[in-house]
């Protein structure tokens, strides 16, 4: 590929990452049924028939945005496990890197709220790669078990719990820099903190 080809592809890219996150935002505050093209549009500064250029329609762009989230998801959790530790540290790990994309230059980050407004095809998709991200949390929670840096739990319900916490940020979060320091030194305090042996 040329440098200008790669150039190019960069600033696409580029410009179709603050479209899902312009998506996100619309779609966290006014759900799928709320929120049009044209709402996405104006947040971007760009004409409705622009976003034709990166998605086919607003099916597509809720499925997109999801994608994202799921990819942002196990990427902090893969890094967390990368990085080692007990199960508690790379518990705690994620839920600090995850907390902070959610605050941070990568948020907003879509609530998967709207699964309905999928394509079965879309819906499968998401739904597994949900599960698999589910069953990969818990086994870091058992881990922590085995290792008796966990109380003994069930990783399941926990799980659910935490990751619910989570992923619900964005309902309350609305670009405070100072509650984006507040939740991301405290919040995976509070969800661990009751974990604790």
């Amino acid at each position: 590929m040329t440098s200008a080809n790669s150039g190019a592809t960069r600033a696409f890219d580029d410009k179709r990452e603050r479209l899902l996150r312009a998506a996100a935002r619309c779609f966290n505050e006014k759900g799928y049924s709320g929120t049009s093209l044209k709402d996405v549009a104006i947040q971007l500064g760009l004409t409705d028939a622009a976003i034709y250029y990166y998605i086919a329609g607003k099916q597509e762009l809720v499925y997109q945005c999801y994608m994202r989230a799921a990819d942002i998801g196990q990427r902090m959790l893969d890094q967390a496990i990368d990085e080692g530790g007990t199960g508690f540290d790379v518990a705690r790990r994620y839920l600090e890197l995850h907390v902070a994309a959610h605050c941070g230059d990568e948020g907003p980050i879509a609530i998967m709220s709207e699964i309905p407004s999928l394509t079965p095809e879309h819906r499968e998709e998401i739904l597994a790669r949900s599960r698999v991200h589910s069953r990969n949390f818990e086994a870091v929670l058992r881990r922590g078990i085995d290792d008796g840096s966990l109380t003994d739990c069930d990783v399941r319900m926990t799980g659910n719990a935490i990751m619910g916490a989570v992923n619900w940020i964005p309902k309350w979060f609305h670009g405070d820099p100072a509650v984006a320091k507040d939740a991301v030194r405290t919040f995976p305090e509070y969800l661990m903190r009751g974990l604790k042996p």
